[in-house]
């Protein structure tokens, strides 16, 4: 028999800021082997949900089809169902954009991640770089999805400790090629020094007051059709650009649009441009008073 506390000894303290759905959910639970996805795990299980655990291996290292049975041990340890899945992604550039997609084209629609309150501020820093607007500053929205935004990278570390998990290290974790990794190993913690207070948490908790400004827009721009070139040149230009990110981000997998997206997009609409480019090969076109997507 095991020696380590059982789920809900290691949950408590923590599930209060969690956001699982109610107990007898069924959750599908994208767990990679590392610290903050185990301890989603863990978490999910202790919260009462029906947890399934699913591994996606994107065989982008050698190593990385072993660590499924990283994952099939903690579930099984811990009562869940385990799926492992494939979704090669071929070495080169925007690899962590282009496996994020591979992730989200095989996994349930809806699967929890175990994104932290760190994750939340390096996404926010990386969508004010990307200029994405209010709603690249308001984050990740808590929820079933991101249930573990509210914690610290350092309690899932020591949550997994508690547990007597080891976690999986990815090595590509360390990599300065990617913008992601920069940030977290450089930026964050220049601005900590700079600012000689706890940064990540500060961006946090703007990015949820953001995201409260951002639901009441959403809720007044609701009435905007963003495909209607004379509704969306009619109203106020703050909710305009609303209608037309939510629409974009649609067709985007997701993603916030940059704000730069947006302006050419407007001009479209001002009748100043016929087209507009607005990223990952989406062009928005005007034809008899209304846009549409075209695909290069």
């Amino acid at each position: 028999m095991s020696s380590y506390p059982g789920p809900a000894e290691l949950g408590a303290g923590l599930l209060a800021r969690c956001s699982f759905p109610p107990a007898g959910t069924e959750l599908a639970c994208a767990v990679s082997g590392g610290a903050d996805s185990l301890a989603l795990l863990v978490l999910a299980v202790a919260a009462g949900c029906r947890v399934s655990a699913y591994h996606v291996d994107h065989a982008l290292r050698p190593e990385s089809a072993g660590e499924a049975d990283v994952v099939a041990a903690a579930a099984e340890r811990f009562g869940a169902g385990f799926v492992s899945l494939r979704a090669p992604v071929a070495p080169g550039p925007n690899v962590e954009e282009r496996a994020r997609d591979a992730r989200r084209s095989v996994l349930p629609a809806g699967a929890a991640t175990g994104h932290t309150a760190d994750d939340q501020a390096e996404t926010v820093v990386l969508n004010l770089l990307r200029g994405a607007g209010l709603d690249g500053l308001a984050g990740m929205r808590a929820g079933p999805s991101h249930p573990i935004l509210g914690l610290r990278r350092e309690e899932t570390g020591r949550l997994c400790l508690e547990a007597g998990l080891t976690p999986v290290v990815d090595p590509t974790n360390a990599c300065l090629d990617m913008r992601r990794n920069r940030v977290r190993h450089e930026v964050m913690p220049l601005l900590e020094r700079v600012g000689g207070r706890d940064v990540a948490a500060l961006i946090a908790r703007q990015a949820a007051l953001l995201a409260a400004d951002a639901d009441q827009l959403d809720a007044l721009a609701a009435g905007i059709d963003p495909q209607a070139v004379a509704e969306v040149a009619a109203a106020p230009a703050p909710l305009a650009r609303r209608a037309l990110r939510a629409w974009l981000r649609g067709e985007l997998g997701g993603r916030p649009p940059s704000a730069a997206a947006i302006e050419r997009v407007m001009a479209v609409v001002r009748l100043e441009a016929r087209a507009a480019e607005v990223g990952r090969g989406v062009t928005v076109r005007r034809r008899a008073g209304r846009l549409y997507f075209a695909h290069d």
